[in-house]
Formats: C-alpha cells, structure tokens, sequence
C-alpha cells in the first residue's frame, strides 16, 4: 500500500481554505457568481412580449374598431414584423397595411375593413431589434 504523503503533498490535503475542500468552495462560488450575473443581464435580451392591444384581448366592443393597436415591450424591426386579422369564418379583414409606429416603434398597427357584429381572431408575428422571433394570437368581439 502507498502512504497518502507519497501522492499528495501535504498541503494539498488540508481542508479548509487552501486545501481541496477550499478549491471546490472556490469554484462554487464563482460559478453562483457567474449565475446571479447571467440572471442579471438577461432581461436586457429579452423578447418583445405583447405589453396590451386596443382593443384588448378577449373585449366585448360596442362599435367596431377601425384599427388595430399591438404595443410590445421591445423595439419592433418593421420589415418581418407583422398582424393579421380575420372573422369567425377565417377571412382577412384588415386591409393588409400593418406597419410599426413611426411614432413608436414598440407598436404594431393595422387598418380594418367594416366589421360586423361577432368574433374577430388577431395573430401576430414580430421581431425585436435584437433578433428574437415572437408571435401570439388572441380574439375580441363586437357586439350584435
């Protein structure tokens, strides 16, 4: 058998701050170092996430809307960014126009054709200024 002092050095078995128990404790806290400054920074690469519409989602309206309003927490790029409106049967009645903002370019708009009474499904697709694709979809409805 091989004495322990003839493969390790004997400072290198110590435990505490200089031996290995201090090394792996070392190492721990840098990776948690590492972790909480990922954590950190990542919300400034987030994607744009639908903040509100107007009208809202799942909204019960009296008169129908002329436009559609999409404001996202990002930056929006104009060319790849775009909303679709259809009815209960599935045919387009925006006229087609999305476009950002100029104003603003956290919102999304697009124009509709006259609508009548019922259900209306809205689906967008949109990137962010720092390349992350999102889409969603939501309804609203316009009273009889």
């Amino acid at each position: 058998m091989i004495p322990c002092s003839a493969i390790m050095p004997a400072r290198s078995r110590r435990i505490g701050t200089g031996g290995i128990l201090g090394a792996a404790m070392r190492r721990l806290e840098g990776f948690a170092l590492l972790l909480v400054a990922v954590w950190l920074v990542a919300p400034a690469g987030a994607h744009a996430v639908l903040d509100h519409s107007i009208p809202a989602a799942r909204s019960t309206l009296r008169a129908p809307p002329k436009e559609i309003t999409l404001a996202f927490t990002e930056r929006l790029e104009p060319t790849f960014s775009t909303v679709r409106v259809v009815d209960a049967k599935g045919k387009q009645v925006d006229n087609g126009d999305s476009r950002i903002d100029g104003a603003d370019a956290t919102s999304l708009r697009v124009t509709l054709r006259a609508l009548a009474a019922g259900r209306y499904h809205v689906s967008w697709r949109v990137l962010s200024i720092d390349t992350h694709v999102s889409k969603g979809e939501f309804t609203f409805d316009v009273a009889r």
